[in-house]
């Protein structure tokens, strides 16, 4: 059985939190700093692909 996995390329700062397992601060952040974050009319998403090329940067 095929298990289907959901991969958006837009998120938005609650569900990136949770999905990184961080403080919503945090994660507004580093999207922040990433230049990663999209504003259309009351509503922020961020570019996926742009912030977990960001948060490699930070690998040791």
């Amino acid at each position: 059985m095929e298990k289907k996995v959901n991969k958006k390329d837009f998120i938005r700062y609650d569900e990136g939190a949770e999905r990184y397992s961080m403080s919503k601060h945090s994660f507004m952040k580093l999207a922040q700093e990433a230049h990663a974050v999209y504003k259309i009319n009351r509503i922020t998403l961020v570019n996926v692909p742009i912030f977990e090329e960001y948060l490699e940067s930070f690998r040791v």
